[in-house]
C-alpha cells in the first residue's frame, strides 16, 4: 500500500505540474495581447539573449562545421563522392544541427540564467510585490523574454548555419584541397526552400519551448518540493535545463517527422 501511495502522490504532483505549466502559458499569452505594448524591455532581453549568446554560437558553429567538413570529406572520398561535401555540410546544419545546437547552447547560457533570475525574484517576494501593486508579472517579466527569444534564436540559428558552412569550406576546400566550385555547386543544388522553412520552424518552436519551460520553473519555484530558498532555486534551474533540453530533442523529432 505504501508503494501505491507514493505512486499516487507522484501522479497527482505530475498532473498539478502540467496544469500549472499550462496556466502559466495561458497567462503569458494573455499578457502578450494586452496593450499598451512596450518595446524597450523586449530590446533589453534581445540584447541579453541574442547579443550575449553571439560569441558562443559563433565558435560552436565554426567548430561544428569544421568537424562536419573533416569527417564528411574522409567519408565521401572513400566512395568517390567528395564533390558532395557542400551538400552534406549544408543539409546537416540547416536541417538538424543548426537549430538543435543553437537551442541547446542558449538553454545552457541564457535559459538557466532566466530560471535563476525569476526564482530569486520569487523567493525574495519581488513577484508578490508586483501582484500587490496590480502589475501583471507575466506581462512585465515573461512576455519580453518570450518575444526576445522568438526574435533572437532564429537569427542565432542563421548565424550558426552560415558560420558552420564557412567552417566546412575552410576544412574541406582550403585545408584538404577540395574543389571549391563543387562545394558551392552541390550546396546550391541540394538546399531548397523546404530545408530553410524546416530550419525556421524548428528554431521558433525551440525558442518558444525553452522560454516557456525555463521561465515557468523559476516563476513557480515556491510550488516545487525542493524548498523555498537557495537550494530550491538551484534545483529548479537544473530541472529547467534538463527538461527544456529534452523537450527540444523531442520536438526536433516530431517536427522532422511531419516536415520531411
Amino acid at each position: 500500500m505504501e508503494g501505491l501511495e507514493k505512486l499516487g502522490r507522484w501522479g497527482l504532483a505530475s498532473i498539478e505540474g502540467l496544469g500549472r505549466s499550462a496556466l502559466f502559458l495561458v497567462y503569458t499569452l494573455i499578457g502578450l495581447l494586452q496593450m499598451p505594448f512596450k518595446i524597450r524591455p523586449v530590446l533589453r532581453q534581445i540584447q541579453v539573449i541574442g547579443s550575449g549568446s553571439f560569441l558562443v554560437i559563433f565558435f560552436t558553429g565554426a567548430f561544428v562545421g569544421m568537424v562536419l567538413g573533416l569527417q564528411g570529406y574522409y567519408t565521401l572520398s572513400k566512395y568517390g563522392s567528395s564533390s558532395a561535401l557542400g551538400a552534406a555540410v549544408a543539409l546537416s546544419l540547416i536541417r538538424e544541427l543548426g537549430p538543435v545546437l543553437t537551442a541547446l547552447m542558449v538553454i545552457g547560457r541564457t535559459g538557466s540564467a532566466m530560471c535563476a533570475e525569476l526564482g530569486i525574484m520569487r523567493i525574495s517576494e519581488q513577484i508578490d510585490a508586483l501582484d500587490c501593486m496590480a502589475i501583471n508579472p507575466y506581462r512585465f517579466l515573461v512576455v519580453p523574454k518570450l518575444l526576445a527569444g522568438l526574435v533572437s534564436i532564429p537569427l542565432l540559428t542563421a548565424v550558426f548555419n552560415l558560420v558552420g558552412i564557412f567552417g566546412g569550406y575552410m576544412v574541406g576546400v582550403v585545408l584538404l584541397h577540395g574543389n571549391a566550385g563543387a562545394y558551392m555547386a552541390s550546396m546550391r543544388a541540394s538546399v531548397t526552400a523546404v530545408d530553410l522553412k524546416m530550419c525556421f520552424v524548428k528554431s521558433v518552436c525551440f525558442a518558444f519551448l525553452l522560454v516557456w519551460i525555463c521561465a515557468e520553473h523559476g516563476f513557480w519555484v515556491n510550488r516545487r518540493p525542493w524548498g523555498f530558498g537557495a537550494e530550491g532555486v538551484s534545483r529548479a534551474t537544473t530541472s529547467a535545463v534538463v527538461a527544456s533540453s529534452v523537450a527540444v530533442l523531442v520536438a526536433d523529432y516530431v517536427i522532422t517527422s511531419f516536415m520531411l
